[in-house]
């Protein structure tokens, strides 16, 4: 069965400002900020893995949101993003943890007629990666890629009945709630090995710990080294399409580095010679650290997809023997996170980890034997993690296979 297909126009509530942009730049700038209030709606609160990022947000005074009143979100509202990450989208909640919500000058805001529409419907459409091309081939040219208004509103979508778009939603979410519970057991494992390494390598709580002498801020016996003793590391491949030669193959951007793990929906491709497959390809333990965007943001490869480049972007940082990566990624995100790298990093605006400054790093290395036991605890934990993202992509490709098929009516619901 074929359904109609409409203009997303037709399907805004017929309130004021039930589809609107972002204010004006002049508007909303980072003066407006305040320490607490009306949360901004921005790219980040817009992620690929889930519907909304409901959190790490920046804040507007009520004063401030109600001259801004035209441009607020809330629950059940769809937001879109108009510049900068093209084809993201997010739906508030039905029960948010604010009542209310600005958009940023880079989004947008539909809030759906519930007669005509679902708006978990609308939502999932627009996350279909078909769909996502389409808003990417009417970007603008000139400057920062961007969309506007008037293409949203024009914007074709297909609109089964409302029982038919339940269903849709209803399947949909079934494997959503997979990946999200996966995601949850994730953040336990996670959680427990980060516990471990703070209390044995932070805390030096380890066993054997209370006869221990400390010598030079260490126990006797471990070892402060710089990490070019303990790791090699290198810069993944410049991007140039002009240049470049080779066969098209996967590579890993900042983009998909998140911290303990990677996202592999966006993934591009750029093409590489024989000779650079070593050179710049993945192993499983390398661990992989963003060298701007984020720097430091780093997480353990663990093959989820063979034949995995990186680009320059990234740096790849493989073990050398006596060390375990499970230890030194531990070692690395500890560092990265309580922020003992931040002296490292160049840019007064965009901040850059460059090779040179990474090789400055010092890992406290322990005797062999407490290493053995951490990654004796450590590494079951990266092979469950390992084997519960591969469960999350098997789920999101069914998903996306089966969601266009419904939304078009070529599958009965």
């Amino acid at each position: 069965m074929k359904w109609p297909v409409v203009e997303v126009e037709s399907i805004k509530a017929s309130e004021r400002n039930a589809l609107v942009g972002g204010p004006f730049g002049s508007d909303l700038t980072s003066k407006s900020y305040v320490e607490d209030g009306v949360p901004v709606i921005r790219g980040n609160n817009l992620p690929d893995h889930t519907a909304f990022h409901d959190g790490d947000f920046v804040f507007v005074s009520d004063e401030k949101a109600l001259s801004l009143s035209a441009n607020t979100a809330g629950p059940r509202d769809l937001v879109f993003t108009q510049r900068g990450t093209l084809g993201q989208v997010g739906l508030i909640p039905d029960l948010p943890n604010y009542p209310r919500y600005v958009i940023s000058q880079s989004q947008m805001k539909l809030t759906v007629n519930a007669s005509k529409a679902e708006p978990r419907f609308v939502y999932y459409y627009f996350r279909l990666p078909t769909t996502v091309e389409t808003i990417k081939s009417h970007v603008s040219s000139s400057g920062v890629p961007h969309i506007n208004l008037g293409v949203l509103r024009r914007f074709k979508i297909p609109l089964p009945p409302l029982k038919d778009q339940r269903r849709i939603v209803e399947v949909a979410a079934a494997y959503d709630d997979l990946m999200e519970n996966n995601r949850r057991r994730m953040a336990l494992l996670e959680e427990s090995a980060r516990l471990l390494y703070r209390e044995w390598f932070v805390h030096l709580r380890f066993p054997g710990h209370e006869p221990t002498r400390h010598i030079n801020g260490v126990p006797q016996g471990w070892a402060l080294k710089p990490l070019e003793e303990v790791a090699e590391f290198r810069l993944g491949k410049m991007l140039d399409e002009k240049k470049n030669r080779g066969e098209p193959l996967p590579y890993l951007a900042n983009v998909n580095v998140r911290w303990g793990e990677f996202d592999l929906t966006n993934l591009r491709e750029m093409r590489f010679e024989e000779h650079e497959l070593e050179t710049f390809g993945l192993k499983f333990g390398d661990i992989v650290m963003c060298e701007g965007g984020e720097p430091g943001r780093c997480a353990i490869w663990k093959e989820q997809m063979p034949g995995m480049m990186f680009q320059k972007a990234i740096h790849r940082i493989r073990c050398r023997e006596d060390m375990e990566p499970e230890y030194l990624y531990q070692s690395l995100r500890h560092q990265a996170e309580t922020g003992h790298f931040a002296t490292l990093f160049t840019g007064a605006t965009i901040k850059h980890f460059p090779r040179e400054k990474l090789a400055k790093v010092t890992v406290v290395v322990p005797p062999k034997r407490l290493l053995d036991l951490f990654t004796s605890f450590a590494r079951p934990i990266e092979t469950q993690l390992a084997h519960l993202e591969a469960a999350n992509k098997r789920a999101r490709d069914a998903r996306d296979l089966l969601l266009p098929r419904l939304m078009s009516g070529e599958i009965e619901v």
